[in-house]
């Protein structure tokens, strides 16, 4: 039997949280929030609770990969009482410019794809709010039971080869990089400059991570319409 053709088209990958909605929505600091609430909910008292979550979010990425190798969570529990407790309705909204954003990709020249750290429904939650979900093709989220390397698990369940063909847009600059130096080959950091999210409990200026003197051929934006620009091989030509 032969095997399926790849498909040869580029693949837009974006990331979801803080990328598809903007910081100013606070849902970043309301997650925060909830995680540290969940940290004492394991008899911590509230400095304890503070330096696990950061420690487990700068060693792995995000605290719930930490708790899962060292406290046996179960995500869905953490999902549930977490990610699915945020009353996203009030937080966030549908962007008509957003979704045509995403309708102005030619679907002939690429595939579109979501790529985020969260569990799937939330995932599945926020795309459903900003009305884009008909507008991804595939997504690839968290499984904490997995070992895989996140961007090789991306690579593998889009049936992409070739990381050549990958495009790239994450909020987080170390996500980025990291897409980058596997030879993603247009990778975009989406940087609100100047506001403020929540990292490892830790509120931050978004911004400062790093600056485009060192843009390790990253382009960087503030606005997702720079794509138009940027992306500009994957959007129907402008009449």
């Amino acid at each position: 039997m032969s095997t399926p053709a790849e498909d040869t088209r580029l693949i837009a990958w974006f990331d979801i949280d803080n990328t598809l909605y903007s910081a100013n929505s606070k849902i970043s600091q309301a997650m925060g929030e909830k995680i540290h609430a969940y940290f004492m909910t394991m008899g911590l008292d509230d400095a304890e609770a503070s330096e696990l979550h950061l420690k487990y979010y700068t060693q792995y990425g995000l605290a719930l990969a930490g708790l899962v190798r060292h406290h046996d969570v179960d995500p869905i529990d953490f999902d549930r009482k977490c990610d699915g407790a945020l009353p996203l309705e009030e937080m966030i909204k549908p962007d008509p410019s957003l979704r045509k954003l995403f309708q102005d990709i030619d679907r002939t020249k690429a595939r579109v794809w979501g790529l985020t750290n969260a569990y799937r429904p939330h995932a599945e939650r926020v795309l459903r709010i900003l009305n884009l979900e008909d507008q991804i093709d595939g997504l690839v989220f968290c499984d904490y039971g997995e070992s895989d390397f996140y961007y090789y698990k991306a690579l593998r369940k889009a049936g992409v080869s070739d990381p050549s063909k990958c495009l790239f847009v994450d909020d987080n600059r170390r996500n980025v990089d990291a897409a980058r130096e596997l030879g993603w080959t247009s990778c975009v950091h989406f940087c609100e400059q100047g506001l403020e999210s929540m990292e490892g409990g830790q509120v931050k200026r978004i911004g400062t991570e790093r600056q485009a003197e060192n843009d390790n051929g990253v382009v960087v934006i503030n606005d997702l319409e720079e794509l138009r620009t940027v992306w500009k091989e994957i959007f129907v030509d402008a009449p």
